[in-house]
């Protein structure tokens, strides 16, 4: 009886065959189940799953603490900027106006970061209670894409449960998995602050700002009388401030703070970057003024002591001597838009 010729539809025989065949399936069956194992832990505690989420955060850097920090309903006000608005204690704010503040505020983010935090505050917080914006000269940039250089998980705070997923598959993600996973099964496991507030000065004096006769001459250096390339304008990101206002209840007040800065980082009047600045402010001031309930801040001019060396350590972080009276002056602001109370 003649031999049946070969099926192509018949399992190969060939043992490389297989064995190519048989490690296509296992890397797609660990892939696979790596996915589930990160999905179902959430190392982030983004809350796409509660199977792990035991409503502490863990010890980490503030890109990725605010999944968790921007979504706990403990929290019903934000402060979101980056290091210029970081020292603003959210306690101090609650105390001052009654409400429960959460500090959102990233380091080295910029106008893109900061507004997709907003939007996940928002999607989270349907009727927050009061928000606080602090634009700085990131803000002025005349890029359309409002890129920047440094790092940010922009998958995390993402909509779209594809993108979300796409961003598990990191190596970086799957060693916080393991680290979730060790964290979670110590008895005593060690929490960051709720509320996101990181004090910087320890660090600053640390690095000798404040007795190092080196940062203190870079701390006088001016600025020069033209704008930074690409700082001249037209300015997106004010468009993009009033794209996510109009996201935002009208109930809810809005304050925008533009963070003091110390007195060499400040254009000479008349000059071209006095001039950029000016626009940039207003660009600010328009989209803002989009919003019902608003007020803007400018504690970048109208500021007290923006010429005492002792309040600064460089040009753009301030101390709590200033950061004091900053959040007194957020207070008063929210007071007169009446926050605090229940729409």
């Amino acid at each position: 009886m003649p031999a049946r010729p070969p099926d192509p539809a018949d399992p190969p025989t060939d043992p490389w065959h297989r064995f190519a065949r048989g490690f296509v399936l296992a890397a797609i069956g660990l892939v696979a189940g790596y996915l589930a194992l990160a999905f179902l832990l959430d190392p982030y505690d983004s809350g796409r799953s509660r199977l792990a989420s035991v409503g502490a955060v863990r010890p980490q850097g503030p890109r990725t603490a605010a999944a968790l920090r921007g979504r706990d309903p403990a929290f019903g006000a934000a402060i979101i900027g980056n290091s210029h608005i970081q020292l603003v204690e959210p306690e101090r704010l609650g105390r001052l106006t009654g409400l429960a503040f959460v500090q959102l505020a990233i380091p080295a983010t910029g106008p893109r970061e900061q507004l997709v935090v907003l939007d996940w505050f928002l999607r989270h917080h349907p009727a927050p209670r009061a928000i606080v914006l602090a634009p700085d000269d990131f803000w002025c940039t005349d890029d359309p894409t409002l890129r920047n250089d440094k790092p940010f998980p922009f998958w995390l705070f993402a909509a779209d449960l594809p993108d979300y997923l796409r961003g598990l598959m990191r190596y970086a993600v799957a060693q916080e998995v393991i680290e979730r996973i060790g964290w979670l099964l110590r008895r005593k496991r060690p929490h960051a602050r709720a509320d996101g507030w990181w004090d910087y000065e320890p660090d600053y004096l640390k690095q000798g700002f404040g007795s190092d006769p080196r940062h203190a001459a870079a701390r006088e250096r001016p600025v020069p009388d033209e704008p930074d390339p690409g700082r001249g304008g037209p300015f997106p990101a004010a468009d993009a401030l009033r794209a996510a206002l109009a996201r935002v209840p009208a109930a809810t007040p809005v304050v925008v703070v533009l963070p003091p800065v110390y007195r060499a980082a400040l254009p000479r009047p008349g000059t071209p970057r006095a001039a950029a600045e000016a626009a940039c402010k207003s660009a600010l001031a328009a989209a803002l003024a989009s919003h019902p309930r608003s007020a803007l801040l400018d504690w970048r001019r109208d500021g007290p002591d923006a010429g005492d060396p002792a309040l600064f350590f460089d040009r753009s972080h301030y101390r709590h001597a200033l950061a004091r009276p900053l959040a007194e002056a957020v207070a008063g602001a929210l007071a007169r838009l009446g926050a605090g109370a229940q729409p």
